[in-house]
């Protein structure tokens, strides 16, 4: 019985949080994938303890491809920025990984978040096609939101979290 070649085995997804030892490399992808720069308190932000859940690099088969990051709002959980680069996208990468942040949403405590939300630039419908399949619906249209890159104008989309307990109760029993 021979092993099967190499190139048959399945892709490994893996996430890693974020630190002061992989902010570069969050860095570089952000200049890869967003038409902007971001502050240097963006960065550090994304690094607080508090947000570890919400701020993960996405690597495949070992290589980092993308990230997602949020920020804690009393509530609401404000995603900033999400992306993968071009060559990893249609592998579920992104899909994963806001899966992994709904559900930390979904189960944090302190606070207990109610809501996630995010601006989508409206010239990015594959964008915002992307977040409605995950339950996000839009609730506004934010003008002027982009100060630098056109058009300026965003979308609001959010999703409203319901708690686990109640997730599970509503999970027919088997």
């Amino acid at each position: 019985m021979s092993n099967p070649p190499a190139s048959s085995s399945p892709s490994r997804v893996t996430f890693a949080g974020l630190t002061h030892r992989n902010l570069g490399t969050v860095k570089k992808l952000n200049s890869v994938l967003f038409p902007i720069k971001y502050s240097d308190k963006f960065y550090q932000d994304i690094i607080a303890p508090e947000v570890e859940d919400f701020c993960q690099l996405i690597y495949y088969n070992d290589v980092p491809v993308g990230n997602i990051c949020c920020r804690l709002e009393n509530k609401d959980l404000y995603l900033m920025t999400m992306g993968v680069l071009a060559p990893y996208r249609s592998k579920q990468l992104g899909s994963q990984a806001l899966k992994r942040v709904i559900k930390a949403a979904a189960s944090h405590s302190k606070p207990k978040v109610r809501r996630i939300y995010l601006h989508v630039q409206v010239s990015n419908t594959d964008a915002k096609r992307f977040y409605e399949r995950h339950g996000f619906k839009e609730v506004g249209i934010k003008e002027d939101y982009y100060k630098k890159i056109m058009p300026r104008d965003a979308w609001i989309l959010e999703r409203i979290l319901e708690s686990e307990d109640k997730q599970d109760q509503e999970k027919p029993q088997l």
